[in-house]
């Protein structure tokens, strides 16, 4: 049972390790891909696409691209297929020099929502590099004392290459006194020790020319060659010894000429034998020895330039001590470098994606960046913090390690402020800390959210009457404060029909600027005012509109002249009066009655005498334009009297008319000669036939329209719609009626009406073709009219009906 018990545990421990592994590996996972170097230019690495699960119709739109992390683009993305194919030859010995593994790390960033996939591309090698010597010739002296079994160094061979493909053996020419012994260092590589296996005699053989070969593991392989001369020389038989090996820890940036160790090797020898030489091993790199330098006589090593953690940490070397003896020996001794960190590195922001410029209605939480952060140094040096302002309607949150997300967090608003400069700080936790930043410039684009508007509600715009044609009125300017099309205004007249005429006709708009025109020259006597709308349109989309009201307020000129409309008189003609020689004092001899169409002060008339051939006889009111007389007439009075009355406005400047009167005296009789009954002189023959010729006329005209309106009707497509059709009646006029017409109101007709009569003339009236006003024609008669014959029956109203 307990042992049952045992293993359903263990099951369970392992099933729950399993699964969290797999979580473990899924959160870290890294696409990995291993290509050959020197792979040739447009050769497919794989298939992006399906490996990272991107729908390749989207790869364009989504603005996916490649980052190489600290390193040359070698590579790209096809955004057509989804393939990751060679952009430049590659060459692992160029990009991964002195190391087994190359790796190239790379970024997919994928925008439109952003996201990040992280690629490790493997390098592997090729065998395409040759084996080789540092020297082509090895000079070897040794002693003829030397005993059998002693080794020497030579120069090893390098490749660049890695692997099996770098050294793996050496082959030393067939000789009987050398052989050769194969070691391995630290790093895998693989040099050659030439071992005496049988005493030298410098006697029989002063000189060995051997031939040392490399060969590397390729397949095929290839191999290099070095000669190696050895000269035999008399016995120096004790060679420099050091005490140690030594492991040195010197910290970052130590200064120049800092002391690293001193070093210390004897030779029991005595004299020149014992006087020691310090030099570097071929087997100390060039590296190191442009780091530290070496005293030849007292063996200190010293720091020769900086020396920086963050590019090297090890360094490695070989010191040789060799005496002075006639045939010098040498001893070996190898020391290491360990270089220890310090906080001499700045934190680096790096911006990986950027979307600007942004509308300004950008959701609030819609990432614009994503940004990097790195720091070279180690430890506490290198771990950042990250921060913005706090006063930016902006955020930052960490999407995966070393990069963080800035977002929106507040709502954006163009009008307020039309871009920002987002400064990035990060900061290491060293002692004392260092800092980095880099700032953004986030413009924002404009959203047509703004209607525009009028500085005023209502306009009244006062319009001087006689204006010129495209005159300007005024400039109705609104402002809009987006940008661009948004701001963009057009004006229009919100069309408004008034009597069969819109507004277009009359008032026209600039629709870049507002400013507005009278299309045509206005008539107070006939227009007063007009009211109507005016729309301020933007070109956003959708556009947004706002519309104001304009008063228009036609102004008086004095510029219509009184019209003399009573007594009448012929077009150019003098009126010609007979009145009895025995008029009593105060008797109304005639009545002048002039109008004028225009309105206020500019209308009010005035008359006055301008000549008068006795001023005793005669007087004139000079606000109803009544003549009487002062006194009766005299035998010593002249028969006729010429009278020159004038009817002046009251305007700026005044404008006036005249008429001239020339009256007769009669005897008394003449009196009863002219007064006829008012229905015979109404009936005469003249009128009779005047008031059949118009009739006619009249009849003949309004069967011509009434033809011609029915044709047009019937061509004319029938609409439900459509205004009926209406009939007109003119008015025919004679020649002599037109040349005496007048516009005039009901007041001034009733006036006329009376003072005509009394003078024996016919007063004809029809309304005039717009407005309330009537034109007014009066024509002599052949018998006269008494004041009583007042009657309605004694005018002939001709009136059109529209």
């Amino acid at each position: 049972m307990d042992s049952a018990l045992n293993a359903w545990s263990w099951r369970r421990y392992v099933s729950l390790f399993f699964l969290l592994s797999a979580v473990f590996h899924l959160a870290l996972a890294v696409n990995h891909y291993s290509v050959p170097e020197e792979m040739e230019v447009g050769s497919v690495v794989a298939n992006l696409a399906t490996d990272l699960g991107l729908d390749l119709q989207t790869l364009i739109k989504r603005n996916v691209r490649l980052d190489v992390i600290a390193n040359k683009k070698y590579l790209a993305i096809n955004k057509e297929k989804g393939e990751l194919y060679i952009q430049e030859k590659i060459d692992r010995e160029y990009l991964c020099p002195a190391k087994t593994t190359c790796f190239l790390k790379m970024e997919v960033i994928v925008e439109n929502p952003v996201r990040i996939f992280y690629i490790e591309l493997e390098i592997t090698d090729i065998n395409d590099n040759n084996p080789n010597f540092r020297r082509d010739t090895i000079n070897l002296d040794i002693t003829e004392s030397t005993p059998a079994g002693e080794r020497f160094s030579v120069s090893n061979a390098v490749d660049s290459d890695v692997g099996s493909n770098s050294v793996k053996t050496y082959y030393l020419s067939k000789n009987e006194h050398f052989d050769i012994e194969i070691q391995s260092g630290r790093d895998g590589s693989k040099f050659a020790d030439l071992i005496l296996k049988k005493a030298l005699d410098r006697e029989t053989q002063a000189v060995h020319n051997l031939v040392l070969t490399a060969v590397d593991g390729g397949v095929p392989p290839r191999s290099g060659t070095a000669s190696i001369i050895v000269r035999v020389l008399d016995a120096n038989d004790n060679a420099p010894k050091f005490e140690e090996s030594y492991i040195i820890n010197l910290t970052e940036n130590s200064p120049i000429g800092s002391l690293v160790v001193k070093l210390n090797a004897t030779d029991l020898d005595e004299g020149s034998n014992a006087d020691l030489v310090y030099s570097f091993s071929l087997y100390t790199s060039e590296k190191t020895q442009k780091a530290f330098s070496l005293n030849p006589e007292s063996g200190e090593i010293r720091v020769k330039e900086m020396v920086n953690y963050e590019d090297f940490r090890i360094y490695d070397m070989e010191v040789i001590a060799s005496d002075k003896g006639t045939h010098p020996l040498s001893g070996q001794c190898k020391l290491s470098i360990i270089i220890t960190d310090m906080n001499d590195n700045h934190p680096e922001i790096s911006i990986r994606s950027f979307q600007s410029p942004v509308k300004e209605d950008v959701p609030v939480n819609t990432v614009i960046a994503v940004v990097s952060v790195s720091d070279k140094d180690s430890g506490e040096n290198g771990q950042v913090d990250i921060h913005i302002s706090d006063d930016l309607p902006f955020a930052l949150k960490e999407s995966s390690d070393n990069y963080y997300e800035l977002f929106i967090s507040e709502p954006l608003d163009r009008e307020k402020v039309a871009e920002y400069d987002i400064t990035i700080t990060v900061t290491d936790r060293g002692n004392p800390p260092l800092s980095d930043n880099e700032t953004i410039t986030l413009e924002l684009l404009d959203v047509n959210d703004n209607v525009p508007q009028f500085p005023q509600t209502f306009y009244t715009i006062p319009v001087m009457e006689n204006n010129a044609p495209g005159a300007s009125l005024s400039s109705l300017t609104a402002v809009d404060p987006d940008l661009h099309e948004n701001q963009y205004l057009v004006y229009f007249i919100i069309e408004k029909e008034i009597v069969n005429t819109s507004m277009s006709m009359l008032f026209s708009i600039n629709p870049e600027n507002g400013n507005l025109y009278a299309l045509k020259t206005f008539d107070y006597e006939m227009e007063k005012e007009f009211l109507f709308h005016i729309e301020a349109r933007d070109s956003g989309v959708p556009p947004l509109s706002s519309n104001v009201t304009v008063h228009i307020i036609i102004m008086d000129q004095n510029d219509n002249t009184p019209l003399i409309v009573s007594p009448w008189r012929a077009h150019g003609s003098e009126v010609k009066e007979k009145i009895p020689r025995s008029t009593d004092k105060g008797t109304l001899i005639a009545k002048v009655i002039a109008i004028d169409s225009d309105s206020v002060h500019n209308s009010r008339i005035t008359y006055q005498f301008l000549q008068n051939t006795d001023a005793t006889l005669f007087s004139l009111d000079q606000y109803n334009g009544e003549i009487r007389t002062m006194r009766m007439f005299s035998y010593r009075d002249s028969r006729d009297q010429r009278l020159v009355v004038i009817a002046k406005d009251n305007g700026e400047p005044a404008l006036s008319a005249t008429v001239t009167i020339k009256l007769s005296t009669v005897e008394t009789a003449l009196k009863t000669y002219t007064e006829v009954p008012l229905e015979y002189d109404i009936f005469s023959d003249l009128n009779l036939y005047l008031v059949i010729g118009l009739g006619s006329v009249s009849f003949l005209l309004l069967i011509t329209i009434l033809v011609t309106i029915v044709l047009k009707c019937q061509k004319a497509k029938p609409s439900k719609a459509a205004p009926p059709c209406r009939n007109s009646v003119i008015s025919e006029r004679n020649s002599t009626i037109a040349d005496s017409t007048l516009v005039s109101n009901d007041a001034y007709w009733y006036s006329l009406f009376l003072a005509e009569t009394r003078k024996g003339k016919l007063v004809v009236r029809q309304p005039a073709p717009k407005g309330a006003r009537y034109i007014v024609s009066s024509l002599p008669r052949s018998t006269g009219v008494t004041e009583t014959s007042d009657s309605a029956a004694s005018t002939l109203q001709v009136r059109q009906s529209t």
